[in-house]
């Protein structure tokens, strides 16, 4: 990333699609060939791991690390890939055209992926299937019977199970897997689908000159396969349950932090085994995108621990990780690590010095450069370096419109005109804030898509410590206008990022 460029952030399950949700279909290629036609060079999304709605759907709270969610599977590629007759597929429910029915769209495409298994099944394994699952098989085994079990105990974490298969032994193994065989092979036929699916898409990315910046986050869910396959190298007690969680000490935005309830790391468990695991992670994660961002990323450095059973963060403790030492390992055998840091919130300088020594670019949001002293705030646009990569905002901040008119003070609005050198109206806010990031020295700058439309509030992804009514917005195809799309594509141009 370091030649001027810029792309735009949406992810997947925000592309318009006929069947309830984004998906890897026709849609997401007319995506990129819009994006490629308006001069951008990547696409950044979420992280592509299984969601459930037990945690809301948020693809930061996944039951793998390594698995691909299946709900992003379309049925028109179904079809194309001779899984499913066009009659299956040509009247699906009326779902939202604006917002994703998880649910819905849950039973629908269970629905179509219970008979795409049947004839595949009838058809016999192909020898591409024979090889995706033997190349994958580190993680693939493990995830099918962990889903499989999952439906064997409804409503049950895998701590609660009883305890031959919680405790994995090779018996109780053997035993379901032999009882629950077709429910594990279906399993294993999704991510098939999902990894066949995915490739033709980025084969597609590759043709139009797009790159796919990924996400990683650093913590995982306690209720996933990663922790049940590799219970010891996470921190947790004798009964296999998380003895801390993760978090944010006490600070003036909050007088007892934010407990974020992951459980934690034993990095030591981790530096004994040379940071296999993690190597595998982030090298599955590179096997699907171009780049990736490491979502708190400061908890490489130092991470914020509190006694499980804890009501708040207040007691916690910071403790040390060795991410100096895993990026060693990994930058050893690779040309490059193409890695962006999320260095938000409060950063230490031992995080910065770290970043700087392996070359990782952190972040700057333009949204938060008017607060305190603009002068020397580092996300103002005058003040950020080409070292970033900039955006206007995140999946976890509102629009720039929607921030606009609810969020800022009229001091603030009268702070910006004063910055900007006029005033401007809502409806022009998200143009400026374009210009600014694109005019900035930044190597590169990331655009939210509903940025670039100039959508409210309502368009908003995520927001942070609510629990519902996330990760559920949807573009509209009409909200795509000629107009948009050639004014981002001239402002690309003319601040030589094209």
């Amino acid at each position: 990333m370091n030649k001027r460029g810029s792309g735009v952030l949406l992810h997947i399950t925000s592309l318009p699609s006929a069947y309830g949700i984004g998906d890897l279909g026709p849609a997401a290629h007319r995506f990129v060939d819009l994006i490629a036609g308006a001069g951008q060079r990547y696409w950044q999304i979420l992280p592509l791991n299984p969601t459930c709605p037990g945690f809301g759907n948020s693809p930061y709270q996944s039951t793998s690390a390594f698995a691909g969610n299946t709900w992003l599977i379309s049925p028109e590629q179904m079809v194309i890939d001779g899984l499913l007759p066009p009659e299956e597929i040509r009247d699906p429910p009326g779902f939202p055209e604006d917002r994703v029915d998880y649910q819905a769209i849950l039973d629908y495409k269970n629905g179509l992926f219970d008979r795409a298994f049947e004839r595949f099944k009838e058809r016999g394994p192909d020898f591409h299937y024979k090889e995706f699952a033997a190349a994958n098989v580190s993680w693939l085994d493990d995830y099918a019977i962990f889903v499989a079990l999952k439906d064997r105990f409804p409503g049950k974490a895998w701590g609660d199970w009883p305890s031959g298969i919680r405790d994995r032994r090779e018996e109780a193994l053997r035993k379901h897997g032999t009882e629950l065989a077709d429910r594990i092979f279906r399993e294993k036929f999704l991510q098939y689908v999902f990894d066949r699916q995915w490739k033709v898409l980025k084969n597609h990315c590759r043709e139009r000159r797009i790159q796919v910046i990924g996400d990683i986050p650093i913590y995982l869910t306690y209720d996933s396969v990663d922790l049940w396959a590799n219970p010891g190298l996470f921190k947790l007690d004798e009964h296999k349950k998380p003895a801390v969680v993760a978090g944010v000490p006490p600070d003036m935005f909050s007088a007892t932090g934010q407990l974020w309830g992951n459980p934690v790391d034993n990095w030591d468990a981790h530096r004994a085994q040379g940071f296999a695991w993690w190597e595998s992670r982030i090298d599955r994660t590179l096997a699907l995108v171009d780049r990736v961002r490491l979502d708190h990323f400061r908890g490489f450095v130092q991470f914020w621990e509190v006694p499980a059973g804890d009501a708040t963060a207040q007691n916690g403790r910071w403790a040390d990780a060795p991410g100096r030492d895993l990026f060693t390992l990994l930058h050893a055998g690779r040309s490059c690590l193409p890695i962006i840091a999320e260095d938000l919130g409060y950063i230490t300088s031992d995080v910065h010095e770290m970043m700087a020594h392996f070359g990782f670019p952190g972040m700057k949001i333009l949204i938060f450069g008017f607060s305190g002293d603009v002068a020397r705030n580092p996300h103002a646009p005058h003040n950020i370096t080409n070292g970033c990569v900039a955006y206007t905002g995140t999946h976890d901040n509102n629009t720039v419109r929607g921030w606009f008119e609810h969020e800022v003070s009229d001091d603030l609005k009268n702070l910006i005109f004063r910055y900007i050198g006029g005033p401007v109206g809502a409806d022009q806010i998200h143009r400026i804030f374009i210009r600014l990031a694109m005019i900035s020295p930044a190597e590169t700058v990331i655009i939210p898509m509903q940025d670039i439309l100039g959508l409210g509030e309502e368009a908003r992804m995520n927001r942070p410590g609510t629990a519902e009514g996330n990760w559920g917005w949807r573009l509209r195809p009409e909200q795509v206008g000629e107009q948009a799309v050639q004014e981002f594509s001239e402002v690309t141009r003319i601040y030589g990022r094209g």
